[in-house]
């Protein structure tokens, strides 16, 4: 550690942070609530221990959660040719996102390959915002702006997401929002404030769950706004916690970095295809992608399943998987299900493996295997109807 490094305490350790990597406006927040581990995610630091990971996931599933990821960089788009050139970042056609709107997209190469799978939101009809996955997806779109003769401007606004996540998330937003906020459907925003605190809500998360984003525009009042969502979710038992791989997982939700890179394309990875769309206009990695459409791919990305109590070992690196004593693939993900009661995950497969039920098996870090099946993702609610309630 650097001597420029500052320290910062909490009950049960002693952090240090250096001035290298950013800060949210909800940092001193998150360490007031007890974090005491943090990773770092687009240059931020980001939360990444409270408590016991299987408590904090029955809290989700049970009531209400709030989590700091202001780490979700956003890149704002905005000119006469915002919409044309948002439209040429992405496989998705943007022509049918209407204002208020927001999807799930990806940030396509020449190649085909995944440059991010950020959040979009169109505030306006020449305003959009990327919530980005940890890369640096903002330099790319600027270096895109430079050579694309469109008339746009591309920057960071000074904007922090938090997240508000399980059932009685709605509860507690209508609490401090009113009635508005049961009007915002799966994937749309709201533009609005809270006594003075100006924030977009977008029903949006990284769960599965229902739930919501509140993206602050003012990062002097981050502390304000947690303080005021922690006071209206007290009676619903909010708790604050680190992002949930396990109900990520059963959600079927990747993480852009160790479940994908810009090395595999939309047609790999299981339940990503369907945004590869047809549309008239051109955007970055058409050809390419309408050419693997034509001629398919030679491997997957699907799910895995460890039947079983829980593995005893935490999955901190990918690993290989066999079959028939060959290894064959990777699994980038591998966690218990406390719902389902067995190891989940997600593994690189040849596509001859890739249907359910392929017989594999998972090399621990400490050289033993261990059986597995290939498996369907998402493991729950492939409709997302809980998110959507």
């Amino acid at each position: 550690m650097s001597p420029a490094t500052a320290p910062a305490t909490s009950d049960s350790s002693t952090l240090y942070f250096g001035p290298w990597y950013r800060r949210s406006p909800f940092f001193e927040s998150t360490l007031e609530a007890g974090c005491s581990a943090y990773d770092i995610y687009n240059h931020m630091y980001l939360p990444g221990y409270y408590a016991d990971p299987i408590d904090e996931y029955w809290a989700l599933l049970q009531g209400v959660t709030i989590w700091d990821v202001g780490v979700e960089r956003i890149v704002e788009i905005t000119g006469p040719d915002a919409s044309t050139f948002t439209n040429s970042l992405t496989c998705r056609d943007l022509t049918t996102c209407e204002v208020g709107q927001g999807k799930y997209v990806i940030i396509t190469a020449e190649d085909g390959g995944i440059v991010n799978d950020p959040v979009l939101l169109r505030l306006d009809k020449d305003r959009w915002w990327l919530a980005l996955a940890d890369s640096d997806a903002g330099l790319w779109a600027r270096g895109v702006a430079v050579h694309s003769g469109l008339d746009v401007t591309v920057r960071e606004p000074e904007v922090y997401p938090l997240q508000v996540q399980g059932p009685r998330s709605k509860d507690v937003l209508t609490s401090l929002f009113g009635p508005q906020i049961q009007d915002i459907r799966y994937y749309w925003t709201l533009a609005t404030d809270l006594d003075g605190i100006p924030v977009v809500i977008s029903r949006t998360g990284w769960t599965g769950e229902v739930g919501y984003e509140i993206y602050l525009r003012d990062p002097s009042r981050g502390d304000e706004l947690w303080d005021r969502i922690m006071e209206a979710g007290r009676p619903f038992d909010i708790r604050p916690i680190a992002p949930c791989e396990a109900r990520r997982i059963e959600a079927g939700i990747f993480n852009y970095g160790s479940d994908m890179t810009i090395d595999n394309n939309p047609f790999e990875i299981s339940g990503l295809e369907r945004l590869v769309e047809s549309q008239d206009a051109d955007y970055i990695g058409k050809a390419a992608l309408e050419d693997i459409r034509a001629n398919g791919v030679d491997r997957k990305l699907v799910g895995i399943e460890v039947e079983g109590d829980a593995l005893p070992f935490e999955l901190s690196r990918k690993v290989p998987a066999y079959h028939d004593d060959v290894a064959v693939g990777t699994v980038t993900d591998l966690i218990w299900s406390p719902r389902l009661e067995r190891n989940i995950g997600y593994v690189w497969v040849p596509i001859g493996l890739s249907a359910p039920g392929a017989a594999l098996d998972v090399e621990a870090p400490d050289g033993r295997r261990w059986a597995a099946r290939t498996a369907s993702i998402p493991f729950i609610d492939p409709r997302k109807e809980v998110p959507k309630a």
